[in-house]
């Protein structure tokens, strides 16, 4: 599961890394949390484009919004199988910016789980593979864009923390993720764990378990 994450880098350099255009005001988050909006880069009518979705997907028949508390994350192994994520897995597919995420160990003895920030070695940007779609409230015509992020089985290192972790895709994989008329067989080859040599982990404080906290610290490491 990946319950939060991380995006400080500036704006010019998402945009650089993602070859987008459009002007956002993207301030640095260090604890961005489902319900929230978030960034993602998707096909647009003339190329990729850079918009802001709620994270926590809404798919299309939903009767209210309240699916997507539960649908922040989607497994990979079985997008084709779920009503909620089929649909968007062959038409809507976006990366999702991040430098860093969360997960969550369990420790024995202690009460509550240790939080732990992974990152690239170079704490460079990176992309989770992700799923968007658009509802339409029926009542008051509201239109509502919301993501997911894909996760898969965590690589060896990581498994000590999570049994999963998001798919991160490498920035050659970006083209043909985002476009539509890629063979969802060849999209299921990108859902390996990352390399672990090209991650680093370290134990942060409770600071990121409120979302309310949002600052450097979150990402401070402790000993």
């Amino acid at each position: 599961m990946c319950g939060r994450f991380a995006l400080s880098a500036p704006v010019d350099t998402i945009r650089r890394h993602f070859h987008v255009r459009e002007e956002v005001d993207l301030q640095p988050r260090y604890n961005i949390a489902p319900g929230q909006q978030v960034s993602v880069v998707r096909s647009g009518i003339s190329g990729s484009e850079l918009a802001m979705l709620r994270w926590g997907l809404i798919p299309f028949w939903a009767r209210d919004t309240r699916i997507g508390y539960r649908l922040i994350n989607a497994r990979a192994e079985t997008l084709e199988e779920k009503p909620s994520f089929r649909s968007s897995f062959k038409k809507y597919r976006c990366l999702i910016p991040a430098d860093g995420f969360y997960e969550w160990k369990e420790i024995p003895g202690r009460k509550t789980r240790l939080p732990y920030f992974i990152r690239l070695h170079d704490g460079g940007l990176f992309a989770m593979a992700g799923l968007w779609s658009t509802w339409h409230d029926k009542t008051t015509g509201e239109v509502i864009e919301t993501c997911t992020i894909i996760t898969t089985e965590s690589n060896i290192p990581l498994a000590e923390i999570h049994n999963r972790m998001p798919v991160i895709l490498r920035p050659g994989q970006y083209g043909p993720w985002l476009k539509t008329q890629t063979d969802t067989n060849n999209l299921k080859k990108m859902f390996k764990p990352f390399d672990a040599k090209k991650l680093s982990f370290h134990p942060v404080s409770g600071l990121c378990n409120s979302p309310k906290n949002n600052s450097p610290e979150c990402l401070k490491e402790i000993i």
